[in-house]
């Protein structure tokens, strides 16, 4: 899905010894670059700008199954006809074994309920700092067993590097990407006549898969994979069709105001990190398992009942028939699970959040 203004990129790949501008190119500033020989734009840098191909989807299609047994019945799967039909690279990757595999921590007791067994994997080492300059082509997109949304497979065109990055959706083999956080390359200024202007900054570099600091991207363009530090990885919009939303720029605090698809309104700092587009396999939503051994094979559990339990495994357990002993909803270990019950400290509240997200649809518990 193209997702900034449709005029024109850089597909040149950044010369290995060419540097990098830091300082006032990198504030996103209009300025002259101070030489005392001033060059002419060279060959190279003419008629290299060419638009990304349109990948604009209309809609979705999800695919079913005849229901030749009860499992395939309710079965919905989405259709990615591009993924990678191999394995991955595997010194990208590390074994997925242990403790941690069944929701255990390193004393062997159970931290995370309803995990546990599922098929063997083995986790993608991803790169969410992106701070490796120049251009990187696309080699294919594969699909992770560990996340819901895809990676692609780069391969650096100076070096030859290897990496895996979240897939923006409508990214494809043959693309070519950039990472612009060590700043603006020299050769991208001279092909603007040696002014860094904006606008046409942002028309060059504002486009599917580039990451860019949060300060050089155009208010309204929707973005994935933010950083919450100036140095910092992506933690924001990581999961499958989530993106962000560019609406201010705040210079008192020198931060950048995002909107969350929460509805949360929060402040980032301008230097963080940001991947233009949203997440891929936005249809990840509407799958449907289609039967409770398929959990088993992503490694969840069942979920029992409360009042299924005994009196001494769960506090609405025992008793004689369906009965909870009238007692509102709380959890295993007593703690309300209703009516607006607040858990956040009142005296810490966080100071990057402007407008919180909406909780209890809305309907704030009363007082009492």
């Amino acid at each position: 899905m193209m997702i900034s203004r449709p005029l024109s990129r850089l597909i040149l790949p950044r010369p290995a010894s060419a540097p990098f501008l830091r300082g006032q190119f990198a504030r996103f500033q209009s300025t002259e670059v101070q030489s005392s020989k001033p060059e002419e734009p060279t060959s190279s840098f003419v008629a290299t700008f060419t638009p990304p191909p349109n990948r604009d989807e209309k809609g979705f299609a999800m695919k079913t199954y005849k229901p030749r047994t009860p499992g395939v019945r309710h079965l919905v799967r989405t259709i990615n006809d591009h993924l990678w039909k191999g394995g991955p690279i595997k010194y990208l990757t590390v074994a997925k074994k242990g403790h941690g595999k069944g929701g255990r921590n390193h004393t062997g007791r159970v931290t995370v309920r309803h995990h546990g067994g599922g098929h063997k994997r083995r986790i993608r080492i991803v790169d969410f700092f992106r701070s490796e300059p120049g251009a990187h082509r696309v080699e294919r997109i594969e699909r992770d067993p560990g996340r819901s949304g895809h990676i692609a497979l780069l391969t650096n065109e100076v070096t030859g590097a290897k990496s895996y990055i979240l897939a923006a959706d409508g990214l494809r083999a043959g693309d070519v990407v950039q990472s612009y956080r060590s700043g603006i390359p020299v050769d991208l200024v001279q092909s603007m006549g040696g002014i860094v202007d904006p606008g046409m900054l942002a028309a060059k570099t504002a486009w599917r898969g580039n990451c860019l600091p949060l300060h050089m991207i155009p208010i309204g363009t929707l973005i994935h994979a933010v950083g919450s530090s100036s140095r910092g990885p992506a933690v924001f919009c990581r999961s499958a069709g989530t993106y962000a939303t560019v609406i201010a720029r705040d210079e008192k605090s020198n931060c950048v105001v995002l909107r969350l698809q929460s509805g949360e309104v929060r402040k980032v700092k301008k230097d963080a990190c940001a991947t233009i587009g949203i997440v891929s396999n936005p249809t990840w939503q509407h799958r449907q398992l289609g039967k409770a051994g398929r959990s088993r094979w992503l490694n969840i559990r069942p979920t029992v009942r409360g009042v299924a339990m005994n009196a001494s495994d769960h506090p609405h357990g025992g008793g004689r028939g369906k009965s909870k002993g009238n007692r509102h909803p709380v959890s295993p270990w007593g703690i309300p699970t209703k009516s607006g019950y607040k858990t956040r400290s009142v005296g810490n509240p966080n100071r990057w959040v402007v407008v919180p997200r909406v909780r209890n649809q809305g309907k704030r518990r009363a007082k009492s």
